[in-house]
């Protein structure tokens, strides 16, 4: 039974997600043992973990650094409200805007974030795209127009490992357009395109410090499914 999903990032990094199922906390001790024997031969960069609170004390005796927590939403995706936005999404495919002006964008919208991880540099955040959804990942980027301003992005995507699970792999508004209702709109808006992707269910998770996202959650039906700890450590020479 696979209980952690992994995002492995070469030699740089390792995202590692617990998924919950109905095991003994000694199953859940055992595979990861096994998961951060095999990072530490492989001799990644680092390894986040996203992992039940419970497991914190130990995850701190292996080395494991808290760095924050988040929670976890999820609605069904079988009726989505049909609003009549005035935000236009388009598909970074079209070719209307280039690549790298989509990476200055995700910046912008990703300043003054709320969530506490440390930020990585965006040119890996872009390569990130690139090699988690694979060669249509242009597909997955969405960005969104009001007025023919452009207010934010969205990046839907099914889940690695699952066939209808929607996730955002980034979402967020630029920042002289905060506080105007548009995130809620742009997250009402992705739900509907999930859809599109075949994702029958959307996860979506924030650090418990975002309220803002959190309430953006609350307003477009999703409810709170769970709570996890934000563990990373480093590779020691």
């Amino acid at each position: 039974m696979n209980l952690f999903n992994i995002i492995k990032n070469k030699k740089q990094y390792w995202l590692v997600d617990q998924v919950k199922q109905e095991v003994d906390d000694m199953e859940y001790q055992q595979q990861f043992e096994q998961l951060l024997a095999a990072w530490n031969e492989e001799r990644v960069g680092y390894l986040s973990l996203l992992m039940d609170e419970a497991y914190e004390a130990w995850l701190l005796n292996k080395g494991f650094q808290k760095v924050s927590s988040i929670v976890e939403y999820t609605r069904e995706l079988i009726e989505i409200p049909n609003a009549k936005e005035t935000i236009l999404p388009h598909c970074l495919a079209e070719g209307l805007i280039k690549d790298e002006d989509y990476g200055a964008l995700y910046e912008r919208c990703r300043s003054g974030s709320a969530n506490k991880n440390v930020q990585q540099p965006i040119e890996t955040v872009m390569n990130s795209l690139q090699s988690e959804l694979g060669p249509n990942w242009q597909n997955h980027c969405y960005y969104f127009s009001q007025g023919g301003t452009i207010v934010g992005i969205s990046i839907p995507h099914i889940e690695m490992g699952t066939t209808d699970e929607g996730r955002l792999f980034y979402f967020g508004v630029v920042p002289e357009m905060r506080g105007k209702g548009i995130g809620t709109m742009i997250h009402r808006i992705t739900l509907s395109l999930l859809l599109q992707f075949q994702a029958k269910y959307y996860v979506g998770s924030t650090d418990v410090h975002n309220h803002h996202m959190i309430k953006i959650f609350e307003q477009n039906g999703c409810k709170l499914r769970d709570r996890k700890g934000i563990y990373k450590i480093v590779l020691t020479s």
